[in-house]
């Protein structure tokens, strides 16, 4: 059985300077409420490897208000104007991945795979300084797996141990990245007793999820 700890309790497990994965598409599927804790416990230097980084006030975006975030690694920023000022001040480091590319080195850093090989962004600023490996006789670029110390992932349901039920397009990155971290911090809006998801309904195993937010009251 998994112990359910309040989001105060599970920002205290989180150090300075940690890399996290937080799953979420404009905050649609973002565990919400581990957000606001992190933003209320102040640590910063943190790495977010995330789709995107919402809007101000949303999300993620809440963490790059705080100025908590020194390094993001997204697919897209455009719809967060602090995100981009602060790239240009150089306040926050930004690397853009191309979206397939980023779930793609997510998942075979949880699978652990060396990396994948793929075409996008050969003869791009992308490929620059990237190893290029050939097969059969074309260019595909070598992109490093990826991982973090932990993994923020919002669920649908949770069982008493820990399984994971998604809900619609909010399954988004957060399976994947619940795979691919050192801990897993699952939000979900709902505990229910085992046997209420179904098996095939069960896309996050509950051996891979250390802790589980309590409910909100």
């Amino acid at each position: 059985m998994k112990k359910a700890i309040s989001p105060a309790a599970a920002a205290e497990l989180i150090p300075e300077g940690a890399t996290l994965l937080i799953g979420g598409f404009m905050a649609v599927g973002s565990p919400i409420r581990m957000i606001d804790a992190l933003v209320a416990r102040k640590i910063g230097n943190l790495t977010v490897v995330a789709n995107d980084t919402a809007m101000p006030g949303k999300g993620i975006g809440k963490l790059i208000s705080a100025g908590l975030v020194r390094r993001v690694v997204a697919s897209h920023i455009g719809l967060n104007p602090e995100t981009q000022a602060k790239m240009i001040s150089g306040e926050v480091e930004v690397e853009l991945v191309p979206q397939g590319t980023l779930v793609e080195r997510i998942r075979a850093g949880g699978v652990g795979l060396g990396g994948i090989l793929t075409a996008t962004g050969i003869g791009t600023l992308v490929a620059e300084g990237k190893q290029i490996v050939e097969v059969d006789g074309r260019p595909y670029i070598l992109e490093k797996p990826i991982r973090g110390d932990f993994a923020l992932v919002n669920a649908q349901q949770a069982d008493y141990l820990g399984n994971l039920e998604y809900s619609l397009t909010a399954h988004n990155f957060n399976p994947i990245m619940a795979l691919a971290a050192d801990t897993v911090i699952a939000e979900p809006h709902h505990i229910v007793p085992i046997g209420v998801i179904p098996p095939d309904g069960v896309k996050t195993p509950g051996v891979v999820v250390d802790y589980l937010l309590e409910r909100a009251a």
